[in-house]
């Protein structure tokens, strides 16, 4: 049976507006009900119930692409930092880009609220006005700063590392120097567009794994759902994966398993479909 369904948001669980409704609200309360587990996986900074409308204490939420895992009561149960001999590197080497540093409760940006904002220029207008809302509906979820110094941001664990680029040469430079550092930390955007770095160890699909197992359960006991870029380690590594068909070419290939658009439901129908049936078979059985 499965026992922990772990989803994406943007694309997979959440529907189009980014946000919960009436029909996914029910099938978490009906996996939970039977006792099982639900965890948003996301490269959110944060989830927290407000942001998509969760109710309180029925998910667990593995944040910022698998640094940040948190019960149903919003405890960090365990992260993943961010070498700092790594950041006292990066950020001076790019004094020109703004670089998110994240925190299990707080967002500490290098440059400022405008450089910050300079990176979404390339976006389409609808998808500029897509961000903006998402961004807005998540901005209450940690201090956000900017203009932080060095010296304080590396007094701090940041679990995570994000920002956008437009200037081409410079995304190639900051590509190149993430190479460099291939064996400290990993690049694993949801969107190209993007960086959004994490350690080296982290993934989602190692974060799911470690979740599984501090609830007491097995990878097979694992359902994942997904979309993009930042799903393809956690769609590869569990037998039970599935990639939304509004997801990336890679992130169906990696699950090998394709269901409906996010904008149908195909997540929530799907998750509760599987949960009735394996009841099903047990009682059967």
């Amino acid at each position: 049976m499965i026992k922990l369904f772990a989803c994406d948001l943007d694309g997979t669980l959440l529907n189009l507006f980014h946000t919960t409704d009436d029909k996914i609200l029910a099938a978490i309360r009906e996996i939970i009900d039977a006792g099982a587990h639900v965890a948003a996986a996301t490269g959110r900074t944060s989830v927290w119930y407000t942001d998509g409308g969760f109710e309180p204490g029925t998910i667990e939420a593995i944040c910022a692409n698998g640094s940040i895992i948190r019960g149903r009561d919003g405890e960090v149960l365990k992260s993943y930092i961010v070498d700092p001999a790594f950041l006292e590197e990066l950020i001076p080497a790019f004094p020109g880009i703004c670089f998110d540093c994240v925190t299990s409760d707080s967002i500490l940006s290098s440059n400022t609220r405008e450089v910050r904002e300079a990176g979404f220029v390339t976006d389409s207008p609808w998808r500029r006005i897509l961000m903006r809302g998402m961004r807005a509906k998540a901005s209450f979820l940690a201090h956000h700063r900017y203009e932080v110094p060095l010296a304080e941001i590396l007094q701090n664990d940041v679990c995570k590392v994000n920002c956008r680029v437009p200037d081409p040469g410079m995304e190639r430079e900051l590509h190149a120097f993430l190479a460099e550092h291939a064996d400290t930390v990993v690049n694993a955007p949801f969107n190209p567009a993007m960086f959004e770095i994490t350690d080296r160890a982290c993934n989602k699909g190692a974060s799911v794994a470690w979740l599984a197992n501090y609830l007491g359960f097995s990878e097979d006991e694992v359902a994942v759902y997904g979309d993009g870029g930042n799903d393809i380690v956690m769609l590869d590594r569990f037998e039970h994966a599935y990639a939304t068909s509004n997801g990336s070419g890679a992130a169906k290939r990696a699950a090998g398993n394709v269901i409906g658009n996010c904008a149908t439901h195909a997540v929530p129908r799907h998750m509760v479909a599987t949960l009735r049936s394996d009841r099903n078979r047990t009682v059967i059985s």
